[in-house]
């Protein structure tokens, strides 16, 4: 097989160079050998499998795949064209992961020594997420413009009618009062959407600084704990040595309230199972190219809210970020069009996965990098 894979004899010294690029690569790169069996494999192919570099030089591709999988009648119809193939869009099931992940599949040969082939995988996933984060920022931008209108065309009448119908209340029968009190109310009501919207404007910039995220995302089961999650069972799996966030503490425990929230809902009150999962890792090689940045930004922060919940229809995933769309009869699809904004103002990204009994959030930040001039305050978006 050619120098990258190779890995015995005096072509070692030779392919440091190039095994340091290969796993400078963000997506997961493999050789097979032609019996099947794994030569060698990038970081980014760690990652994807969940298994080491040694422990992958001991699997075969058959063993990684689920039987009958399309990457293995691709390799094969390379082996026989002895040309590249590409493949987009593939549903790829790993046989040691209950997640399938759709992946665009690039396979070529390798002439020597062994007729091997190498492969390169690019989950759709993490190409998407560029489209979609801008998405999910305009949308915000969006709301953050009509915000600022209702505030001053709604508010202000709503504060003459709400007095209007307290005056008429002061002279009203008892069914008349009744109708006057639900204006009120429903004044209030709308008060207080306008209010949910308008903390999409703009606004002054916001205090930053590093922040521990398990401080946040325990702060944020205790106080679900204590209101509506307080039937829901809780569960962490940290990892302990991840580097801290730089961003605002109070934006960051919005963010995961309404994550947690929205799983609360989804899976309901009167169900005794229901867990809620807090995880974090450190994923490096993702790079998101951002608004005002003059190169992509890493975003190696992983964090986590995952549910057993009754899901997201599919049909909603592609919008669930848009105002106004919700999964729920008495929503208003704000809760996570805000949560979108505030991610994406801090330099991140966000993303779903659902199926029935399994939804994840999964949030991606850059991590706190101190350097000179970095103060504590930092512009929004």
């Amino acid at each position: 097989m050619s120098a990258p894979f190779a890995s015995q004899g005096p072509v070692r010294a030779a392919t440091a160079d190039a095994v340091k690029l290969l796993n400078a690569l963000p997506h997961p790169v493999v050789g097979v050998l032609s019996d099947g069996s794994i030569a060698n494999a990038n970081a980014a192919a760690e990652a994807f499998f969940g298994m080491s570099r040694a422990s992958l030089r001991q699997q075969r591709l058959a063993n990684l795949v689920a039987a009958g999988s399309p990457l293995l009648s691709l390799v094969e119809q390379v082996r026989s064209k002895g040309a590249a193939i590409n493949e987009y869009r593939l549903e790829l099931s790993l046989a040691k992961q209950r997640d399938d992940k759709i992946v665009d599949i690039f396979v070529a040969p390798l002439q020597e020594p062994d007729d091997g082939v190498v492969i390169m995988l690019q989950e759709r996933s993490l190409s998407e997420k560029i489209s979609r984060q801008l998405t999910h920022r305009d949308a915000g931008r969006s709301v953050a413009a009509m915000a600022s209108v209702l505030a001053h065309e709604v508010k202000n009448p709503l504060s003459g009618i709400r007095g209007a119908a307290q005056l008429l209340e002061a002279e009203a029968t008892d069914g008349d009062r009744a109708l006057t009190r639900l204006i009120c109310e429903e004044t209030d009501r709308i008060v207080k959407l306008v209010d949910r919207m308008s903390a999409f404007s703009e606004g002054q910039p916001v205090e930053r600084e590093k922040i521990n995220i398990h401080a946040v995302l325990d702060h944020v089961k205790k106080v679900s704990q204590a209101g509506f999650a307080r039937h829901i069972r809780f569960h962490e799996n940290y990892d302990p040595s991840l580097p801290p966030v730089f961003g605002n503490k109070d934006q960051l425990i919005q963010i995961f309230l309404n994550l947690v929230k929205n799983a609360a809902e989804a899976i309901g009150e009167l169900r005794g199972d229901g867990d809620i999962e807090f995880t974090t890792a450190f994923r490096p090689g993702v790079r998101l190219q951002i608004r005002g940045a003059k190169a992509p930004v890493s975003l190696p922060l992983e964090f986590c809210v995952r549910d057993n919940g009754s899901g997201v229809a599919p049909e909603l995933l592609p919008y669930l970020y848009d105002p106004f769309v919700s999964t729920k009869a008495t929503g208003t699809g704000l809760g996570l069009a805000l949560v979108a904004r505030i991610v994406g103002d801090h330099g991140g990204t966000i993303e779903c996965e659902s199926s029935s009994r399994r939804t994840t959030f999964r949030v991606l930040m850059p991590m706190y990098v101190p350097c000179e001039g970095q103060g504590a305050k930092r512009g929004q978006g």
